[in-house]
C-alpha cells in the first residue's frame, strides 16, 4: 500500500457473505458446518467445550442431571513481582567460559547452574542420587493403593519432581489418582497458573431420564456458542453459553419447550481459599484469592489471602411471566417453575501489572465486578448475544479456507439477518443433517482412512476461534494452555514457555488475519525487556535484555535453578522479537516500527552484541550455549548440554540482526552506533554447517547426539520459522535439513509434530507436510494418555500428552500459510 495506511471497511449490513452455516454450498452440495460436535456429556475435562472472551474462559461439560461450568480468569497466579536476578552469576559465567574453552563440556554443564536463578526458587536442592532414588521409585508405584505417606516425605517427593529436568518429566505418563494430599499437608508452592472456579447447575431427577438419543451437544465455531439440547418425556431443553469479548461477561440461557418448566440450582464453588455470600435474591458473590508464597505453605481456610485478590459474581434472571428464586443454604439460588432463566458470570482481580505487588494493587475486585455488571443491566439477552456476535464475527469472518467441493462456500446470495443469528428466534443450530449424528471424535477415529477435508478446515477454523477466544488486546498472553485450566498447579505450571511455546501461540495471527489477538504479546515483550534489563545487567554484565526459557505472569526473565539443559537459554526474548519484525512485513504498520518494535529490537540487539564475544577463526560465539532440551555426547564420552554457539543461538541472532537493520533502513536510522556495530558484526557470525551425515549440525561440533529422535528441531531455526534457509539461496542445507527432518522421525507431542510439519512445507515437500499433519489425526484416550505422542482430544484440543494448545495454532497457521 502506497499510502502506508489501513481503511477499515464496514461488513455489509444487508448482506453476509460468509454464509457458514448454510446447508449448500454454490455447486448445491451438501456442507458441513463448522461444529465441533459430542454424543453425550463429557467425562473427562478434555471432552467439555472451550469458551472464551480472551480474558475469562470457560468449559463447558454439558451433564444433564449435573452440569459444571469450569472458569477462568487469565491473571490468577500465585506468587508476587521478584527480583530474581544473580548477583554470583558474573563469576560463574566466568568459570563456564573457560571450562568450555578448554572443551571440558560436562564439566561446564555442571557449573552452568551456578548461572540459574537465585536458588531459594527452590527450597531444598537434593543431590542427583536423591533424585534419581526418588524417580526410580515414582516411575515403578502408581499410588493408587499406597497409605498415605508422611508429610516430610511428600515435601521431598514434590521437591525433585518440580526441580527435575523437564525433558524427564516429558518422558513419564501420567498416573490418574497418583498422590493425594490431605488439606493440612505441607507442599512446594510455584508461580503457577491457577483456576477460578465452577459454576455447579443441578436439575432434578427427572432429567436423570433423559432420552438419549435427543442429546446434543455442539460448539458452533461460526458463533462462538456452545449449545446443549436434549428431551425429557416431551420437553424439549436448551442450553446455550457465550463468552462476549465486548461486554466482559460468559452468558448461559437455559430454557424449555414447556412454560414453566426450568427448574435448578445454581451455586459457585472454587478450589481457592474463597468467601461465598449470596446478595439480595438473585446474585451470588465469590470473593477469594490465590496464594502469594511460592515456597512452603500450609493450606488450609485460616491461612490470610496476601497474593492476587479476585471477585466473580453470578446474577441470575428468570421470567418475569413465571418463575420464582429462592435463596437457599451454602450461597445457593434455586429457580422454579420458569420458562426460562439466564446467567451472567462476571470476574475480576486484583492484578496491576506485573510490577505491582498485590498488596499494593488499588484495584477493588468486587467494585469492579459490580460495576461490570451494572453496566451490561439494561441489555437484554438478545442484546448481549447481539454485541457478541458483532464483536466476534468481525474477527473470525476474516479468513475461509476451502478444500474440497463438498466444504462450504464462502461465497452466494444468501443471507442471515440479525434475528435469524439469535438463539431461538431459529433453530438452524439444531436441524436436520444427518452428519451431526456423527460426533468429531469419531471423524477424528475415521481420518486415518477417510481423510475428511472438511475435518481438516475445521480444525484450521477451531485453532483460529481459540486464539480470539484467549487473547484480545487488554488481556495476558496466551500461556501453556491458552487460558483453559482446571488444576491448582497444571502440567509445566500452565506458564510462559519462550522455547517453541509461546511464539506457536502466535504463529497464526497474522497469516490467518487476526492481528489484534497479537497485542498481548507485544506487550509482554515490553514487560518482559523491563525485567530483563535486571536480569542482563546483574547475571551478565551486559547492556539491554535478556529472557530466558520460561516465564510467568510476573515477566520473569532470570534462568530458573535447575539443570542448564532447559534453564540456562537466553535466546527466548531474542525468539520473541521476531515477531515485532514480522508484525510490521505483514502490516507495514510505521508507527507499530517505530513507536513499539523498534526500541524492543534495539535493547535485543544490545545484549546480544554484549552477549557475543570473540571466537577461534575470527568468529563472535556464544558461550555458554545450548540447544533448548537437548544434550550431547562430548569427545571425552561424557554428557552435556553446555558448548558454545549452537546453531540455534546464531540463527536467531542472525534474524534479530538482520530486522533491525531492516528497520533502522526504513526509519532512516542506518548510521545509529547500534546499527553499525550489528552490521559489522552480522557476517562474524558462525554459518551454519553441515555434520557427516549430512544432517544440520545443531551445535558447533558435530558432537554426538544420544538422542536422535529427540522432540526439539532448535537447529532448523533458520528454515522456519528464520528465513537464512532457502530452497532458492541455500538449496545444500535444505538437502541437510531435508536429512535431519528424517532422522528426527515423525513422532513427537503435537508442536513438535507441527512444528515438523511447517518444516517439511518450507522444503516444499507438500506430501510429507501432509503425512505429519495426518499424525495429530489421533484421538487420545484421556484416561491413558501417557501412551500416546501427540493428537487430539475429543475436543479438538491438541495433546502433548498432556493438553498443550500451541498445536492447535500451529497447524492454523501452517495451512493458510504454507497450503
Amino acid at each position: 500500500m502506497d499510502d502506508e495506511e489501513w481503511v477499515l471497511v464496514q461488513r455489509s449490513t444487508e448482506k453476509d457473505w460468509w454464509n457458514p452455516s448454510l446447508m449448500e454450498d454454490i455447486n448445491g452440495e451438501s456442507s458441513k458446518p463448522l461444529k465441533v460436535t459430542f454424543s453425550g456429556p463429557a467425562k473427562h475435562w478434555t471432552d467439555a467445550i472451550p469458551i472464551g472472551n480472551g480474558r475469562l474462559g470457560a468449559m463447558i461439560w454439558g451433564g444433564v442431571a449435573l452440569e459444571t461450568l469450569q472458569l477462568n480468569e487469565d491473571t490468577l497466579w500465585t506468587g508476587i513481582p521478584g527480583d530474581y536476578t544473580n548477583p554470583n552469576a558474573p563469576a560463574a559465567l566466568s568459570e563456564v567460559r573457560k571450562l568450555v574453552d578448554n572443551g571440558q563440556y560436562a564439566e561446564a554443564t555442571t557449573a552452568a547452574e551456578k548461572l540459574s536463578g537465585n536458588q531459594s526458587d527452590v527450597c531444598i536442592i537434593l543431590s542427583d542420587p536423591v533424585r534419581k532414588t526418588l524417580l526410580v521409585w515414582w516411575m515403578h508405584s502408581s499410588f493408587a493403593k499406597v497409605p498415605r505417606l508422611p508429610d516430610n516425605f511428600i515435601i521431598l517427593f514434590l521437591l525433585y519432581f518440580t526441580a527435575f529436568p523437564y525433558n524427564v518429566r516429558d518422558h513419564i505418563p501420567p498416573r490418574k489418582g497418583r498422590l493425594k494430599l490431605s488439606p493440612n499437608s505441607y507442599f512446594l508452592l510455584l508461580k503457577v497458573y491457577r483456576l477460578l472456579g465452577d459454576i455447579k447447575l443441578e436439575f432434578d431427577d427427572s432429567h436423570l431420564k433423559y432420552d438419549e438419543k435427543t442429546y446434543k451437544r455442539e460448539l458452533d465455531l461460526d458463533t462462538a456458542t456452545a449449545r446443549v439440547k436434549y428431551s425429557v418425556a416431551d420437553i424439549e431443553y436448551t442450553r446455550e453459553h457465550f463468552a462476549s469479548n465486548r461486554n466482559q461477561v460468559i452468558v448461559t440461557k437455559i430454557s424449555a419447550s414447556k412454560q414453566g418448566s426450568v427448574s435448578f440450582t445454581v451455586s459457585l464453588d472454587s478450589k481457592m481459599s474463597h468467601h461465598s455470600y449470596v446478595e439480595g435474591e438473585n446474585q451470588i458473590i465469590m470473593e477469594a484469592s490465590c496464594p502469594c508464597n511460592r515456597y512452603a505453605q500450609k493450606l488450609n481456610e485460616n491461612d490470610s489471602p496476601q497474593g492476587i485478590q479476585f471477585t466473580a459474581i453470578l446474577d441470575l434472571q428468570v421470567s418475569e411471566a413465571r418463575g420464582v428464586v429462592r435463596v437457599l443454604e451454602d450461597s445457593k439460588l434455586r429457580v422454579e417453575g420458569s420458562d426460562w432463566a439466564v446467567l451472567l458470570l462476571v470476574s475480576s482481580s486484583s492484578f496491576d501489572g506485573p510490577f505491582t505487588k498485590p498488596v499494593d494493587s488499588k484495584k477493588n475486585p468486587t467494585s469492579d465486578s459490580l460495576s461490570a455488571l451494572k453496566s451490561i443491566s439494561s441489555l437484554s439477552y438478545i442484546d448481549l448475544y447481539a454485541h457478541h456476535l458483532d464483536d466476534y464475527q468481525s474477527l473470525f469472518h476474516r479468513v475461509s479456507l476451502q478444500l474440497s467441493k463438498s466444504s462450504k462456500s464462502v461465497s452466494g446470495n444468501a443471507s442471515l439477518t440479525r434475528n435469524e443469528l439469535v438463539p431461538f428466534q431459529s433453530d438452524i443450530s439444531f436441524k436436520g443433517r444427518e452428519d451431526d449424528k456423527v460426533s468429531t471424535a469419531e471423524r477424528v477415529k475415521a481420518f486415518q482412512t477417510d481423510e475428511d477435508p472438511s475435518l481438516v478446515e475445521l480444525l484450521f477454523q477451531y485453532g483460529r476461534y481459540l486464539l480470539i477466544s484467549c487473547s484480545r488486546p487488554g488481556t495476558q498472553v496466551a500461556n501453556l494452555q491458552g487460558i483453559w485450566n482446571k488444576d491448582l498447579t497444571p502440567p509445566w505450571d500452565g506458564a510462559q514457555h519462550l522455547n517453541i511455546n509461546l511464539q506457536m501461540n502466535y504463529w497464526p495471527a497474522l497469516s490467518c488475519n487476526l492481528k489484534e489477538c497479537q497485542e498481548p504479546l507485544f506487550e509482554y515483550i515490553s514487560s518482559l525487556s523491563i525485567s530483563g534489563s535486571k536480569t542482563a545487567k546483574v547475571n551478565y554484565e551486559a547492556k539491554g535484555w535478556v529472557a530466558h526459557q520460561v516465564s510467568d505472569l510476573w515477566a520473569k526473565t532470570s534462568p530458573d535453578a535447575g539443570q542448564a539443559l532447559w534453564a540456562l537459554w537466553p535466546m527466548g526474548g531474542a525468539w520473541l522479537c521476531t515477531h515485532l519484525w514480522e508484525h510490521y512485513t505483514y502490516t507495514t504498520d510505521r508507527d507499530f516500527l517505530r513507536d513499539k518494535a523498534y526500541p524492543l529490537l534495539v535493547g535485543c540487539a544490545s545484549f546480544l552484541l554484549d552477549w557475543l564475544i570473540e571466537g577461534p577463526g575470527g568468529y563472535l560465539e556464544t558461550n555458554p550455549s545450548t540447544s533448548p532440551e537437548h544434550m550431547f555426547i562430548a569427545p571425552d564420552g561424557k554428557p552435556a548440554s553446555v558448548s558454545y554457539s549452537s546453531t540455534m543461538d546464531m540463527s536467531i541472532i542472525k534474524e534479530v540482526f538482520s530486522a533491525i537493520v531492516s528497520a533502522a533502513k526504513i526509519l532512516g536510522r542506518n548510521e545509529d552506533e547500534l546499527v553499525q556495530k550489528v552490521l559489522e558484526a552480522l557476517p562474524r557470525l558462525l554459518p551454519t554447517k553441515i555434520a557427516r551425515d549430512g544432517s544440520v549440525m545443531e551445535w558447533a561440533q558435530d558432537f554426538q547426539d544420544p538422542e536422535v529422535r529427540h522432540r526439539h528441531v532448535s537447529h532448523l531455526f533458520g528454515l522456519f520459522p528464520g528465513h537464512t534457509i532457502t530452497v532458492e539461496k541455500t538449496p545444500n542445507l535444505c538437502k541437510a535439513a531435508a536429512n535431519t527432518l528424517n532422522k528426527r522421525g515423525e513422532d513427537g507431542p503435537g508442536w513438535s509434530t507441527m512444528w515438523k510439519a511447517a518444516l517439511w512445507a518450507r522444503l516444499h515437500n507438500s506430501e510429507h507436510a501432509y503425512r505429519m499433519v495426518k499424525h495429530l489425526f489421533v484421538l487420545v484416550d484421556p484416561e491413558n494418555e501417557g501412551n500416546y505422542e501427540g493428537g487430539l482430544y475429543s475436543n479438538l484440543f491438541t495433546a502433548h500428552p498432556p493438553f498443550q494448545i500451541d498445536a492447535n495454532f500451529g497447524l492454523a497457521k501452517l495451512f493458510f500459510d504454507f497450503l
